[in-house]
C-alpha cells in the first residue's frame, strides 16, 4: 500500500481481535439481534441501518446472526422489511441493491406488548428456533436486546426479557441489553432506574449508549493525548486558558417541541454528549485500554468537579419555540445554555470548561476548541491576533487544527494566524467513517464496555447538574429570549469571556476542498 492511500478491509467474522478482547470462554454459537421498538423512528433511522452496514462489511456473517425487530404494532415480516428499507442506503456508500435483499431476509417481525408474558414467550420462541436452525448448543448462543424505547418501558421490558428471554446456561454465551438515554431526569430517577435494571441484570451486561462515545473524533482523543509526546507536557493548566466544548444546531425542536420541552438542552445535550467528552478531555491516563481503567478515570473527573454556579450559567430560549402547539405557552424549557465547570484537581484547577449548546442558532457543529494562554514577552506584538489554538471539529466535516501565528509570506516582519490542519475528508479519501451507532453495537457484540456508560459514572454525572436542573424546573432561573439564526444570547459570549475565553477576529478556519 502507497503512501496516502487508504482502504477499509472485509472482515471474515465480527469475532476480530480488539485491544480489549474479552478472554472468556470461546463464543461458539449463533447470534440473535433483537431490536424492541422496531417500527419506531430512532430503529429504523438508526439501529437498523446500523445493522446493515454491519452486515456489508462482514461483521454479521449471514450464517450466525439473526435479527428480530419487536414492537405493538402489528405488522408483518414484510412491512417491517419495507418500512427500513429506504433508510439502508445512504449517500455514504454504493452498496448493490442485492446486498439490501439478503440482509432484509435475515430479518423477523413478531408483534407484542412490552409488559405482558405472551408476547415475550412467543419471541423467546421464535429466537429458539434460531438457535436450533444454527446447530447453537443449548447456552452457547449469544443474545443482544437493543431497547430502542422510552426510558418508561425498561423495567417493564427487562423484566419480561429476563423472566422469558434469557439464555438457559452458560457454554461461553450471554445475554446483554443496549439502553438508549435519557438515563432519568434528575439524580433520583436516574438512580431509580439504575436500580429497576441492576435488580434483573449484571453490570457486565448493561450497555448504556451515548453515540457521542462513538464518533470518529472522540474516539481518537484518547490517541492524540497519550501517544504523542508534545500534548503531553502542554495538556495542564500551565498552558491552557481555558477549554470550551460546543455543539450547535441551526435548527430548531422541528415538531419535537412536546418531547423536547419535557427535557430541555442540559438534559438533551450538555448532561451526557458533552459531559462524556469533557471526560476523555480532561481524564488523567488509565492503567491501560481496558473499559473498567478507563472508566475509572472518566469517574475521578467527574467526582472533581466543583458545584455549579448560578453567576456562571446563561439560559436562552430561541423566539417561536412557543408556537409550537405542543410546547406550553409558559414554557421556561431552555433551548440553549452555556454553564461554566470547574475541575477541582492538580491539573485542572482554574482552568474553566465551558460547555455550550443551542438549538436554532447561526451554524451547525460540534467541536473542542482548547484555548493556550498568551505568549509571555510578546516582541511580535501579535496578541490581538489571538490565542494558540487546537480544535477538534467532531461534525460535520471531521478535522482537527492548530491555530498558531506564523509570519506573513512578503518583505515585512508581519504576522498572521494560520493553522496546522488535519481534514479528514482530504486526508483519508476514499475511507468512509462508520456512523457512531455501528462502532458501538460491534462493541457490545464483542463485550468491550469502554465507550458506555458505566452506573457509578451516570451518578456523578447526575450529581453535577440535579440541583441546577431543579432550580431551572422551579423557576428560579430564567431563559432570556433569543433571535433564530443568531449566535443565541449576548450573555453568553460575555460569559465566556468573563471565564477567559478571548475570541478571535478576523480569522476563519475553512475546510479544504480536495
Amino acid at each position: 500500500m502507497g503512501s496516502g492511500e487508504w482502504c477499509l478491509e472485509k472482515r471474515d467474522s465480527l469475532r476480530t481481535e480488539s485491544v480489549s478482547s474479552n478472554e472468556n470462554v470461546p463464543e461458539t454459537g449463533c447470534l440473535s439481534i433483537i431490536v424492541l421498538g422496531a417500527s419506531g423512528d430512532l430503529a429504523k433511522k438508526k439501529t437498523f441501518p446500523a445493522l446493515f452496514h454491519l452486515y456489508c462489511q462482514g461483521f454479521l456473517p449471514p450464517d450466525e446472526v439473526h435479527i428480530f425487530g419487536y414492537a405493538r404494532t402489528k405488522i408483518s415480516d414484510d412491512d417491517l422489511r419495507n418500512r427500513i428499507r429506504g433508510y439502508l442506503v445512504s449517500d455514504r456508500s454504493a452498496l448493490p441493491y442485492e446486498d439490501v435483499l439478503k440482509f432484509l431476509q435475515l430479518i423477523k417481525y413478531v408483534s407484542g406488548s412490552y409488559d405482558a408474558a405472551e408476547g415475550f414467550q412467543l419471541l423467546d420462541k421464535e429466537i429458539a428456533k434460531h438457535e436450533t436452525s444454527k446447530s447453537s448448543k443449548e447456552g452457547s448462543s449469544r443474545r443482544l436486546f437493543y431497547l430502542a424505547l422510552p426510558p418508561s418501558v425498561y423495567p417493564s421490558v427487562c423484566r419480561m426479557i429476563r423472566k422469558y428471554c434469557m439464555n438457559k446456561s452458560d457454554l461461553g454465551g450471554w445475554t446483554r441489553i443496549v439502553v438508549e438515554k435519557p438515563f432519568g431526569k434528575d439524580l433520583n430517577s436516574a438512580e431509580q432506574l439504575s436500580s429497576q435494571i441492576g435488580e434483573l441484570f449484571d453490570e457486565p451486561q448493561i450497555y448504556r449508549i451515548d453515540h457521542y462515545l462513538g464518533k470518529e473524533l472522540v474516539q481518537n482523543l484518547l490517541v492524540l493525548r497519550f501517544a504523542n509526546r508534545f500534548f503531553l507536557p502542554l495538556w495542564n493548566r500551565d498552558n491552557i486558558d481555558n477549554v470550551q466544548i460546543v455543539f450547535r444546531e441551526d435548527f430548531g425542536t422541528e415538531g419535537r417541541g412536546g418531547y423536547f420541552d419535557e427535557y430541555g438542552i442540559i438534559r438533551d445535550i450538555i448532561q451526557n454528549h458533552l459531559l462524556q467528552v469533557l471526560c476523555l478531555v480532561a481524564m488523567e491516563k488509565p492503567v491501560s485500554l481496558k473499559p473498567e481503567h478507563i472508566r475509572d478515570e472518566k469517574v475521578k473527573v467527574l467526582q472533581s468537579v466543583l458545584p455549579i454556579k448560578d453567576e456562571e450559567v446563561v439560559l436562552g430560549q430561541y423566539e417561536g419555540y412557543r408556537d409550537d402547539p405542543t410546547v406550553p405557552d409558559n414554557s421556561n424549557t431552555p433551548t440553549f445554555a452555556t454553564v461554566i465547570l470547574r475541575i477541582h484537581n492538580e491539573r485542572w484547577e482554574g482552568v474553566p470548561f465551558i460547555m455550550k449548546a443551542g438549538k436554532a442558532l447561526n451554524s451547525r457543529k460540534a467541536e473542542i476548541r482548547v484555548q493556550f494562554k498568551d505568549v509571555p514577552g510578546d516582541i511580535f506584538k501579535c496578541k490581538k491576533q489571538g490565542r494558540n489554538e487546537f480544535v477538534i471539529r467532531l461534525q460535520p466535516s471531521e478535522a482537527m487544527y492548530m491555530k498558531l501565528t506564523v509570519k506573513q509570506p512578503g518583505l515585512e516582519m508581519s504576522t498572521v494566524q494560520s493553522e496546522l490542519d488535519l481534514s479528514y475528508g482530504q486526508r483519508y479519501q476514499g475511507v468512509t467513517i462508520p456512523e457512531a451507532y455501528e462502532r458501538l453495537i460491534l462493541d457490545t457484540i464483542r463485550g468491550d464496555q469502554q465507550h458506555f456508560v458505566r452506573r457509578d459514572e451516570l451518578k456523578a454525572a447526575w450529581e453535577i447538574f440535579t440541583p441546577l436542573l431543579h432550580r431551572i424546573d422551579n423557576g428560579e432561573m430564567k431563559s432570556i429570549p433569543y433571535k433564530p439564526g443568531s449566535r443565541g444570547p449576548a450573555e453568553a459570549d460575555e460569559l465566556s469571556a468573563k471565564a477567559g475565553y478571548v475570541q478571535t477576529h478576523g480569522y476563519i478556519w475553512i475546510p479544504p476542498t480536495l
